[in-house]
């Protein structure tokens, strides 16, 4: 099924007949996330997520207007982008921030890479992703700028905005880089010592932890 397939809902409007079931949403949401981690966007359809959540198309097209609103919401329910715990310093922040990058994607963030491709054509899809990855990165990196502040350490808005849009071009890199292994904690370590930190701090490139 495409976006096509379904006549659009005006936004905040309820779905008409009796009240939907919050256990059948979560279980409709749950198949789509695996259909997307597994299988990918274009798998991804009111066919398939019925017969796997064993349910009637009808109680999908009452919650989901398309399968990019499916999507969007399945995303909303998963934090690809955790804040770390403060680590004393401004290159372990960064690097507790980009732990997860040495190990393979998880379910979550495989179901976000297979809509990345998909979303350079899709309002919804994109603003899912925005909400996602971009909103909650932007947030850990004005924290992790934050604590440096705390330190003594002021970093210009505009050297915190620059990390933010390197860090973000680099998380979809990674997600769209199939097949890539993982980093290593070292390379992680490289990255941030000999890539961020010169963005964000250049006075402390030498700097080691």
């Amino acid at each position: 099924m495409t976006t096509t397939d379904l006549s659009p809902r005006p936004a905040g409007a309820r779905p008409p007949g009796r009240p939907l079931s919050a256990e059948l949403s979560g279980q409709l949401l749950a198949v789509a996330m695996d259909i997307l981690a597994d299988e990918g966007w274009g798998r991804l359809n009111s066919d398939r997520v019925a017969a796997r959540a064993r349910a009637g198309k009808a109680g999908i097209y009452r919650r989901w207007p398309t399968m990019a609103a499916l999507a969007r919401h399945a995303l909303s329910t998963v934090t690809l982008v955790q804040v770390p715990d403060d680590a004393g310093s401004l290159e372990a922040d960064l690097c507790a921030l980009l732990l997860p990058w040495t190990r393979p994607l998880d379910r979550a963030e495989r179901a976000a890479a297979s809509l990345v491709g998909a979303a350079r054509h899709d309002e919804e899809l994109r603003a899912g992703l925005e909400e996602a990855l971009v909103v909650p990165l932007r947030a850990a990196v004005q924290e992790i700028a934050a604590r440096e502040g705390d330190r003594g350490r002021e970093l210009p808005e505009e050297r915190v905005a620059l990390l933010g849009s390197v860090l973000q071009a680099l998380w979809w890199q990674r997600y769209t880089s199939f097949g890539a292994a993982p980093m290593s904690t070292a390379q992680v370590g490289d990255l941030v010592s000999d890539v961020l930190v010169p963005i964000i701090a250049p006075e402390q490139v030498g700097f080691r932890r």
